[in-house]
């Protein structure tokens, strides 16, 4: 693949008479990794703004960085240790002094030290201090190493001698050895440099002792940071980039709206009310609007004012999947912010933010931003962080339905400031008390753009829509029924508890297992290989399946539709075909994304629920849709999906296939109830296409027998 490092054209070594160490290593290997362990010798201040040459492009993608140092003791800090002062204070003190802010330095190491210093305020960058137990007393730890990783588990390691003072080192002349894991012959090398790395970040190597980085030298980069924003790069090597905040700000993590982005009215007036509303409110935007952007430009405006009265805020973006959380720091990025990414386990997450947190204090000013998952939310690591931040504080709920559960609803923190909620369909079905809670919590709303409304404006893109019925076999009807007669009869009963919008609610495992009886209906996999004849040639299709395995009347289940439907498009029909679910691992879900969207490569992905929220896939022109749940809001999302708006993108085509449920009379009001929604929304889409004529003709039969021509 393109961005592995495996990719690059890497010379076994480099050296400077003869290479551009900057632009032709550093540069193109750190712009493809996620990692960097590095080890300098001396903490020095030179030292440290080669170690950022090139990290621009790293901190662009994410990367976390590992930073190992020896103090630059003076003369006069020997000599206090050996006066007997204790000498963790006076390589403490080594090191601030190495960081002073006030100290004249050449821009070119201000503006490395400064993005240093981002990384440290962010969180992505974690520096301990290494020194060696001689027998003489302490000595310096010395050791230059390198190690640069990707996301697919490549790895270069790099060894080399550089002089790190005096006029040597500003002229940034040097040589490395260079070794890849890809590689037979360099693998053992690679091996040892990792473990060399890996037990001296352990505090396991003999003779040398490693200590956490000082709390005031991180004030202090952060220092640098800011001062860094002010003052313009000298030549360095390669192309200069912009630091990650925006240039007209003194102070770090602010977002601005990116150059190119032109906000439409819709979403002007969504701030504006925001702002008016004193940073509370809801925005209820069809799915493929963009309620991303139109948060963090509203995160934007909000800034500018607390950025002009010196102020500060830790803005906390709840997400209900890692996949939907990659995209908000996709855009978080755009907007110049290198969000902190809460989730799995705590030590992965937990010092980056205290540490940020710590740094925001200090300053008294500038913005931390994280993204959050549910399941970290409700985490008691991440309460109890939440519970502790004591600064003005801005939550923003993605998919802001999810939160309306009971479990959720009550962890919403109640000192944050400000609040805003998005969601295409933020009312929870079957659950007024969430609903009622969510509103309580986040506030009025602010916008409704519906589906017509967004097309209108041309935010989404036109479609046509054709529902198919399909019947179900004898043996589903019979375990279709008997689900319809026990949530008619919980229904009736009128329990919030037992109705509320939750899939783990009784209720909500009715319908559950009711929607499985639904989604496996036999019929449609001929109904679908007849429609997919159709697209034959057709690339960008999507098949949205039921969920797990085919219910089978005796208990238990069968084959998964997902793999049914592979063996129908990829097999028998020779179409190129992927599975896209929670079985592929997120680089694979990546590649398949990339591939889909070449239009050459992939014609159709096979999905469940991985494509419902988070995955941005505006290329898809048709989708394909076996099963929805019950709960109108999945098939909200899934339309929106599709019709996201792209370049040569100027229709798009949905293919429902809805099960005519068994006319039983017994069965009547139930399914009438269950069934009014469903249909509403089969009705609504039906009215927009652009052929409503022939689609609401399909569903006439329904709406006719059910008694709701009033739908």
């Amino acid at each position: 693949m393109a961005d592995m490092l495996r990719s690059l054209e890497i010379e076994d070594s480099y050296r400077s008479n003869r290479s551009n160490i900057v632009s032709e290593f550093y540069v193109p290997c750190l712009s493809h990794a996620n990692r960097y362990d590095r080890a300098v010798g001396y903490f020095s201040s030179k030292a440290l703004a080669l170690v950022a040459r090139g990290l621009e492009s790293f901190q662009g993608n994410e990367g976390r960085m590992r930073l190992i140092a020896s103090p630059h003791l003076t003369e006069g800090d020997i000599e206090e240790i050996r006066s007997g002062y204790a000498y963790r204070e006076v390589i403490a003190k080594a090191v601030i002094r190495e960081l002073d802010p006030n100290t004249d330095r050449p821009a070119r190491e201000l503006t490395g030290l400064g993005l240093l210093g981002q990384l440290v305020a962010q969180g992505t960058l974690d520096i301990k201090i290494a020194i060696v137990h001689g027998r003489e007393g302490l000595a310096l730890y010395h050791e230059k190493i390198g190690l640069i990783s990707d996301q697919y588990g490549d790895e270069l390691a790099f060894t080399g001698s550089m002089n790190e003072t005096g006029s040597a080192f500003l002229d940034n002349f040097e040589s490395i050895q260079v070794f890849k894991s890809w590689l037979e012959s360099d693998r053992g090398r690679v091996g040892r440099l990792r473990t060399d790395f890996d037990e001296l970040w352990a505090g396991r190597t003999p003779r040398l002792e490693v200590l956490d980085f000082p709390a005031v030298a991180r004030e202090r980069f952060v220092a640098l940071g800011e001062r860094a924003l002010t003052t313009p790069p000298e030549d360095s090597g390669c192309e200069p980039r912009p630091l990650v905040v925006s240039e007209d700000l003194t102070t770090l993590g602010w977002a601005r709206l990116p150059r190119g982005i032109e906000l439409r009215d819709y979403q002007k007036t969504a701030i504006a009310k925001w702002l008016s509303a004193n940073g509370r409110g809801m925005c209820q935007m069809a799915t493929g609007t963009g309620k991303t952007i139109t948060a963090l430009a509203a995160l934007d405006q909000i800034g500018r004012q607390l950025h002009a009265r010196n102020g500060s805020l830790v803005t906390v973006i709840v997400v209900p999947l890692l996949d939907l959380a990659e995209q908000w720091s996709v855009e978080l990025r755009n907007f110049g912010i290198v969000p902190i990414k809460c989730r799995d386990a705590a030590k992965s997450w937990e010092p980056a933010l205290r540490n940020a947190l710590a740094a925001l204090r200090a300053k008294g000013r500038g913005s931390v931003t994280l993204v959050v998952t549910n399941k970290t939310f409700q985490g008691a690591a991440f309460q109890r962080v939440l519970s502790g931040i004591d600064l003005p504080l801005l939550v923003v709920a993605d998919e802001a339905h999810h939160l309306g559960a009971e479990h959720l609803r009550s962890l919403l923190p109640e000192h944050a400031q400000f609040r805003l909620a998005l969601s295409a369909t933020p009312e929870r079905w079957f659950d007024p008390l969430g609903t009622d809670a969510l509103k309580d919590y986040f506030g009025d709303t602010l916008i409704e753009l519906g589906l017509k409304e967004a097309i209108d404006v041309g935010a989404l893109t036109r479609y046509r829509y054709y529902p198919i019925l399909v019947p179900l076999a004898e043996d589903e009807v019979e375990q279709y029924t008997e689900l319809t007669i026990k949530i008619g009869a919980l229904i009736r009963l009128r329990d919030p508890e037992s109705v509320a919008d939750d899939d783990s609610s009784p209720l909500g495992l009715l319908l559950s297992k009711r929607a499985k009886v639904l989604g496996h209906a036999r019929a449609k996999l001929p109904a679908l290989k007849e429609a997919l004849e159709r697209h034959r040639e057709s690339w960008f299709q999507l098949i949205y399946c039921a969920e797990g395995g085919v219910p089978l009347p005796e208990g238990g289940t069968g084959p998964r539709q997902v793999e049914q439907v592979m063996e129908l498009v990829g097999h028998q029909m020779g179409l190129k075909a992927h599975p896209f679910t929670s079985r592929e691992d997120k680089r694979e879900r990546q590649g398949l994304l990339r591939a889909f969207a070449t239009g050459r490569d992939l014609q159709v992905l096979v999905s469940m629920k991985c494509l419902d929220e988070g995955v941005d896939l505006p290329d898809a022109r048709v989708a394909y849709m076996l099963a929805s749940s019950m709960n109108p809001r999945q098939f909200i999302q899934r339309r929106g999906r599709i019709l996201r708006r792209a370049p040569g993108k100027t229709t798009a085509e949905v293919i429902d296939f809805v099960v005519a449920p068994p006319q039983d009379p017994a069965l009547f009001e139930t399914e009438r109830a269950l069934f009014r929604r469903e249909l509403a929304r089969c009705v609504e889409f039906a009215g927009y296409a652009d052929n409503h004529g022939e689609a609401l003709a399909q569903l006439r039969d329904l709406r006719d027998y059910y008694q709701l021509l009033d739908v």
